[in-house]
């Protein structure tokens, strides 16, 4: 398994040595691609025992890990959890991840004869002074306005208002009680959303992660039984997401927010430990989790059991998932969202609808308000302040956002309906017909997985370094991409429309196959054959392509075709159904592929003739596949209609019945 290491901006590093016998050297995790038999309670044991033989990760997830040596009966690092609060004081961007740390150090082990009264006294000082919200005095460039953010946030106000109801918050003057008033609509909403819509970001190997900690917060600490109770819903659907579109432990669908190395590694997924926790597949990597800390220390969630059946039922033939995720702008009012407040406008930022025609009045007054003209997220904004002051003054600022909408809108994720296949051997995952044409920043279209580390898939460059969107994180210009069951077909038009944001335009896409992570590897007839195990993958792109092999980490992984378009397809197979890797490469050598121009039509072996262009329905064997309205969940666990109000699983045996208007958990077993 490769890794890569957190940026040094984020890194948290005690300025003092550990205390003695407290490890130097990792001890790394065995990757599980098979669920183990063990239950839940075998598998915390030997999580909490491996974060007690691995030093903490020097990141913001670091008080967690500390936590967990406690818990597991080891000595803590007092100076790592010094250096987090440093951070934490400092303001520093993810200072809300190693506060919900704090928090929970505070409220599940502040009477620990394991850490020193001076500790607890520091932890206590700095909940009290810390920024809470936008609203709150001080410059900072702290992100608070993402999804995961603003419910770490929201929550984080929340429990630490209750944990202090009478004291004065230094800096914003407020009392806990007064906090407790404002946080919690907050948390309702967001909870409301998540629930009934998903999530905008959808299925994200990376900010599940967060979300997770901030619902375990609050269904372990939050004293209002109903936050608390739809805390550990929201948790449920999480994880349904989670098992619902994985493979063997690999996190590896379609996602709504991705980075390069959580693409292309496994190890890499901030959700990779909470799937061996929590499934029994996967790794303990620490690389950037902490809700698997959460999930191992939590005195109130258990995770039902029909969700870990659905992951680990990996001897269904086939299992498709369809799921709408997220809410159109268009539709706001049904969403009881207005063009006025500002607390609105946070919630058109947890889609990171910034300059959105609809949103950009609204999220410039904010701007104004909250002082974010000098918070380092939005220096790109910065140099066109004065610009934009005087399309504000003529009225003509919606005009500007509208004609830019394709460059300036790019971070903004907006409803997607997404479907995974899966088999015993491989799993595709694409976002349907998913805002083709605009330009991309996290968002990660489609993937094809056979193993931890034996992925493919394709983006379009939009820059060759810098932060996202750039080489592979993220999309110059998105593709219009759409499955049919084990076949997905993405097509690239690389325009040269006018932009303020991302102005650069590559003239190639590119697929990810790393060579060295398969069995095998044959090219043959413009096809690009791949197996792992029992599973097979086809790849093919219109254009000409080449292996990059210059020395780096793409070397013999990255495959480039030139052309300002271009069209890929990618087939999925495995021995029990196609025989032989030699006689899938030969079936698939055999099928007709015919382009024109910006479509193709392709005679898959496996679903018959398929029909596709950058305009036009998806067909096969003629009739229109539909690529758009899916239910909140359609597979064959769950059915629930979008927006969903009651949800109900049934899968191995178990059962799960979800009803949010009642706030009715109910579920059968144990782990």
């Amino acid at each position: 398994m490769t890794t890569i290491h957190a940026s040094p901006s984020y890194r948290i590093r005690a300025a003092t040595p550990p205390p003695p016998g407290y490890p130097t050297q990792p001890t790394p995790d065995v990757y599980t691609a098979e669920p183990d038999a063990a239950g839940f309670e075998a598998r915390r044991a030997a999580f909490l025992a491996h974060c007690l033989a691995n030093p903490a990760p020097e990141n913001t997830k670091i008080v967690s890990y500390e936590l967990a040596r406690l818990a597991a009966g080891g000595t803590v690092h007092e100076a790592a959890i010094q250096a987090a609060l440093d951070f934490i004081d400092a303001r520093r961007d993810c200072a809300d991840f190693a506060l919900h740390g704090v928090l929970r150090l505070l409220y599940q082990f502040g009477d620990h004869p394991g850490l020193s009264r001076d500790l607890v006294a520091r932890c206590r000082q700095t909940v009290l002074r810390f920024k809470y919200w936008p609203d709150e005095p001080g410059a900072d460039s702290l992100c608070t306005w993402t999804e995961n953010h603003h419910i770490l946030f929201a929550s984080a106000g929340y429990l630490a208002g209750q944990m202090f109801p009478d004291a004065a918050f230094t800096n914003s003057g407020h009392t806990g009680a007064e906090k407790i008033a404002l946080c919690g609509p907050r948390i309702r909403r967001w909870l409301d959303l998540r629930f009934r819509t998903g999530f905008s970001e959808w299925l994200s190997h990376v900010y599940y992660d967060e979300d997770l900690t901030a619902l375990l917060s609050l269904a372990d600490f939050c004293r209002d039984t109903e936050i608390g109770g739809r805390a550990a819903m929201v948790t449920d659907l999480l994880l349904l997401d989670v098992a619902l579109n994985s493979f063997r432990g690999v996190f590896g669908s379609s996602h709504g927010r991705a980075y390069e190395n959580t693409k292309k590694w496994a190890s890499n997924e901030g959700t990779t430990d909470i799937a061996k926790l929590l499934f029994g597949m996967g790794q303990y990597s620490g690389f950037d989790n902490m809700s698997a800390v959460a999930f191992a220390l939590s005195p109130n969630y258990r995770m039902p059991p029909a969700i870990a059946a659905i992951a680990g039922d990996l001897g269904r033939g086939i299992m498709e998932n369809r799921q709408r995720m997220g809410i159109r702008l268009a539709e706001a009012a049904r969403w009881g969202l207005g063009a006025e407040s500002f607390e609105d406008g946070m919630t058109y930022l947890t889609l990171e609808a910034y300059l959105h025609p609809r949103t950009v009045g609204l999220v410039m007054r904010m701007f104004d308000a909250f002082g974010w003209w000098d918070n380092a997220f939005f220096a790109p904004f910065k140099p066109y302040r004065r610009l934009l002051g005087l399309l504000r003054r003529t009225g003509t600022l919606r005009l500007l956002a509208r004609a830019l909408e394709w460059d300036l809108c790019r971070n903004t994720r907006e409803e997607v309906n997404v479907l995974t296949y899966r088999t015993p051997d491989t799993m595709l995952s694409c976002a349907q017909d998913y805002r083709p044409g605009y330009g991309g920043d996290q968002q990660h279209i489609w993937q094809a997985t056979l193993g931890p580390d034996a992925v493919c898939f394709t983006t379009h460059p939009a820059r060759l370094s810098g932060p996202s969107p750039n080489y592979w994180a993220g999309s110059g210009v998105l593709p219009r991409a759409a499955q049919a069951g084990n076949v997905v077909i993405a097509i690239y038009r690389i325009h040269r429309r006018p932009a303020l944001y991302v102005r650069g335009r590559l003239a190639f896409t590119h697929a990810w196959l790393p060579r060295d992570q398969f069995d095998e590897v044959v090219e043959r007839d413009g096809w690009i054959f791949a197996a792992k195990g029992d599973g097979y993958l086809a790849l093919r792109s219109q254009r000409p392509y080449r292996w990059q092999e210059k020395p780096g980490e793409d070397q013999g992984r990255e495959i480039i075709a030139e052309g300002d378009s271009n069209i890929w397809l990618c087939e999925l197979g495995r021995r029990a159904t196609d025989g032989e890797f030699g006689a899938f490469i030969a079936r698939i050598c055999r099928a007709p592929v015919h382009y024109d121009r910006l479509s193709v039509t392709y005679n898959s072996p496996s679903q018959g003739k398929l029909a596709f262009g950058w305009r036009g329905p998806l067909r096969r064997d003629g009739p229109v596949v539909p690529l758009h309205g899916y239910g909140r969940y359609e597979n064959p666990y769950v059915r629930a209609d979008f927006p969903a109000e009651r949800v109900a699983v049934r899968a191995g045996g178990h059962a799960l019945e979800l009803d949010w208007k009642q706030m009715s958990r109910q579920w059968e077993g144990l782990l």
